[in-house]
């Protein structure tokens, strides 16, 4: 379980500003005068998330919260190591075989060198 996952809602909204604007496009009257839109701005990160596509601020704090948190578990992770290989000889060999054939079908098309 990762930082972002175990701490609350609470917690995570006191380490942010939360910031209400007027959400703006479509939904009418309603969405146009109220300030529904929630920017939440997280202190120690610095990540800026958004949710408008509501008319309820709840709804859209809700929303905001979910993406901060899928945000901060996406920085957090790290992928796993690379582990170098190398082909196996039989594949390196079927390779150079290949290769031989290729270069002698490639000298059967060239033109006979003149004797002068």
């Amino acid at each position: 379980m990762s930082a972002a996952e175990s701490r609350s809602d609470e917690q995570l909204l006191a380490e942010c500003t939360v910031e209400t604007f007027r959400a703006g496009g479509p939904g009418g009257q309603h969405q146009n005068k109220t300030e529904s839109g929630v920017r939440l701005r997280h202190g120690p990160t610095g990540i800026v998330v958004t949710a408008r596509e509501s008319r309820s601020q709840h709804r859209n704090r809700a929303r905001a919260l979910g993406r901060l948190r899928a945000a901060l578990k996406e920085r957090e992770y790290t992928p796993p190591p690379r582990r170098a290989s190398k082909p196996t000889r039989a594949a390196r060999q079927k390779r150079l075989e290949q290769k031989r054939r290729r270069s002698l079908t490639k000298k059967k098309r060239r033109r006979p060198e003149s004797d002068e």
